[in-house]
């Protein structure tokens, strides 16, 4: 099966199956001498483990990580790092009706398409369950990240109609630059307060509101999830088709329930002025923009201009729903059906950290290519 493996330097790999013995992934181009715990990379996976609230699977899984190799001594070697998650409660029983018919939603009809064959337990390698592989390798890459003083930050923007405001961040972190340790130490702690992950307790509240009144009609709910990487210098990315810009939309629309992506103002910058969306320039410290506005996104041309990238994905309502449906069978008769299993009536909560970890990969791996572009840096690396 092509396309489980993301990056050109920080590359990553992952395997397994919702209902199989396990998932995993595999870093390769880590380099040596990170601290780095299966305690680090646990708290990453804890965060989008199954069956904490009620907005979420009951299935319940520990997620339990185990480094299998690249870490030596508390720090990682450079070498290939290999991590395997096992599962513990596969049902796959609880599928094997889906086995003649396509659910509404989901990958069923285009696997079946692609491979005339397809694992029905739970969707395979098409289920929520494969992000676990990229969640493990995102904290392998958060490290690195800090050990530059970068810091990424996802949160849970909307759900439903239920939307935060465009200026959360300043009421929490008083107006601080996201990266300054107390500003991220109230922004961290605001979102983790909320079962939904949204860091605005009142609209949190709204939410699980909005939620409870969905799941009572036997329905799901989608949302908007919003990530700031902080600290990123400028010049990071590529001019033409591996723009940063390009990359992380390829990453973040990469998870299976994404739907929309966007940097900055987004699709607002459509209805926009080049007056009103261009961002003035009002000088430089130290190699990076100060810039009276953020319209862009922190990304100018494919690059990063220094100042805070900002990104947005869609995520659409959970497809399993337990009212009936309309579809079809393997032989195109049409049936109702009313889907069984264990499934999150919104998916968003949990992905918030999905959406976090492909951020840092895909920043890591930006860092990383980026470092063969200028002769003088060069000299100056290989001159000691």
């Amino acid at each position: 099966m092509a396309g489980s493996t993301l990056g050109k330097h920080f590359q990553i790999t992952t395997w397994g199956e919702s209902h199989g013995k396990g998932i995993g992934v595999v870093i390769d181009g880590c380099p040596a001498g990170i601290p780095l715990s299966e305690e680090t990379i646990q708290a990453y996976l804890n965060r989008r483990k199954p069956g904490q609230t009620k907005y979420s699977t009951p299935r319940k899984e520990n997620d339990i990580v185990t480094i299998q190799s690249g870490v030596f001594e508390g720090r990682t070697t450079g070498t290939p790092i290999s991590l395997a998650i096992y599962n513990e409660t596969q049902r796959s029983a609880d599928y094997s009706e889906i086995a003649g018919y396509y659910r509404p939603g989901h990958a069923d009809f285009t696997f079946d398409a692609k491979y005339g064959f397809r694992d029905y337990r739970g969707g395979g390698r098409s289920s929520g369950r494969e992000t676990i592989g990229r969640v493990a390798a995102g904290a392998i890459a958060a490290a690195l990240l800090k050990e530059l003083g970068i810091e990424v930050f996802a949160f849970t923007k909307s759900i439903g109609p239920v939307r935060c405001a465009e200026d959360i961040f300043a009421s929490i972190t008083g107006n601080q630059p996201l990266c300054a340790a107390e500003g991220l130490k109230r922004a961290l702690a605001a979102r983790d307060a909320s079962p939904l992950f949204m860091p605005d307790a009142d609209l949190s509240l709204q939410a699980e509101d909005y939620l409870l009144a969905t799941m009572k009609e036997t329905d799901s709910a989608g949302g908007i999830i919003e990530c700031i990487i902080s600290g990123m210098p400028a010049g990071v990315g590529e001019p033409v088709f591996d723009k940063l810009d390009a990359d992380l939309a390829k990453a973040i629309f990469s998870i299976g329930a994404v739907k929309g992506f966007e940097i900055g103002d987004g699709f607002q910058a459509a209805a926009a002025k080049g007056s009103e969306n261009n961002d003035a320039f009002s000088g430089i410290r130290d190699g990076r923009a100060v810039k009276t506005s953020n319209h862009a996104g922190g990304i100018l041309g494919g690059l990063s201009d220094g100042t805070d990238i900002v990104m947005r994905a869609a995520i659409k309502p959970t497809p399993s729903i337990y009212r009936s449906q309309q579809t079809i069978k393997r032989d195109g008769t049409p049936i109702d059906i009313n889907i069984k299993g264990r499934h999150d009536p919104v998916i968003v909560p949990r992905a918030v950290v999905v959406v976090e970890a492909m951020a840092a990969i895909t920043a890591a791996d930006a860092l990383l290519s980026n470092m063969s572009s200028r002769m003088d840096r060069i000299r100056v690396f290989y001159s000691k």
